[in-house]
């Protein structure tokens, strides 16, 4: 499993050089906004100290990481839900994401121009969310109009799904974010397919630099998951990463031995053959059984267990699938 997440931000606030400290990429990243216009993706290899030690364990000849994947998505601007600055275009690339990594500069530095004219992190985020809440607005807005005739039929689904783009429709007329609307069980299928740009989870990635002046006051006030990075020093890339992964909700499972050790991507909640279905869907389809231990269990001797079809995988299983 490789999800992405997309870099977003207000022009010139460090996109592109975050993007190339992570990937290694040479996409530009000059000092003048709307620099990136068709979003780069780079596929980021997991931190993780774990395989390193299964690895050396089972002295495989092949180590392969878990990976996540960057895209440098161009800076949005006031009015951006309206087209302005190219908004329409790069609204669609943050939809094709299944995360957003929103990057706001914390740092004062005058040779690098900031479009709204001031470090004002808080009023940026303002910004952004905004922008993604009229975008959203005008997508429940019009399936709002698209369903009317189903409601006035009294069709239970349609009926259903007007109640819950009423509710969203509500909060984004506030310019507040969906993801964090209560949901019943038949109404998440409804919303996910909306693809709606507040739904996705969004880590805010605060850009310093050790070379200039940071605003640290604001750090209380950030509305959700944050970490601070310094791309030009690569400073904080680790832990950008592993939080992008766990904002994704992904955990890692191990398979190793004396070919490979590698980590494996899935859901977290994820049963035992949809695990499996990681690596091949035959463990998924064939799953008879699976043989599982802790990796620490491992690299201490322990012993392995028997598991079904109904156990759910943790973070950090070594697991032996059997079909």
């Amino acid at each position: 499993m490789k999800l992405s997440i997309g870099i977003v931000g207000l022009p010139n606030v460090g996109k592109s050089t975050l993007f190339n400290a992570l990937t290694k990429k040479g996409v530009p990243a000059e000092n003048y906004p709307f620099c990136t216009i068709d979003p780069s993706v780079g596929v980021v290899a997991v931190p993780d100290e774990r395989l390193a030690k299964l690895s050396n364990f089972s002295k495989s000849a092949k180590t392969v990481p878990a990976v996540v994947e960057f895209v440098d998505i161009a800076g949005l601007v006031k009015g951006a839900a309206e087209g302005q600055g190219l908004g329409n275009k790069f609204l669609s690339h943050i939809r094709e994401t299944d995360a957003i990594a929103e990057v706001v500069r914390i740092f004062s530095d005058d040779k690098i121009i900031h479009i709204e004219n001031k470090i004002d992190p808080l009023h940026d985020i303002d910004i952004i969310n905004l922008e993604l809440a009229l975008a959203d607005l005008e997508t429940v807005t019009k399936r709002l109009a698209s369903i009317q005739k189903d409601v006035k039929a009294h069709k239970k689904e349609a009926i259903l799904e007007e109640s819950l783009l009423q509710r969203a429709r509500k909060i984004l007329e506030a310019g507040k974010l969906v993801n964090g609307i209560s949901l019943h069980n038949d109404e998440r299928p409804i919303l996910k397919q909306l693809n709606l740009l507040t739904v996705k989870p969004i880590l805010y990635v605060l850009n310093s630099s050790e070379a200039g002046e940071n605003d640290e006051t604001i750090l209380s006030k950030i509305p959700g998951v944050y970490v601070k990075v310094d791309p030009v020093f690569e400073k904080g890339l680790d832990n950008l990463i592993k939080k992008g992964y766990e904002v994704l909700d992904l955990i890692t499972f191990f398979t190793t031995g004396e070919d490979e050790t590698r980590a494996w991507t899935i859901k977290r909640d994820s049963a035992a053959p949809e695990a499996g279905a990681a690596i091949h869907t035959d463990f998924r389809d064939k799953f008879i059984k699976a043989e599982v231990i802790e990796w620490e269990k491992l690299l201490a001797k322990g012993l392995k267990r028997i598991e079904g079809k109904e156990y759910i995988v943790r973070d950090g299983d070594v697991v032996e699938f059997k079909i």
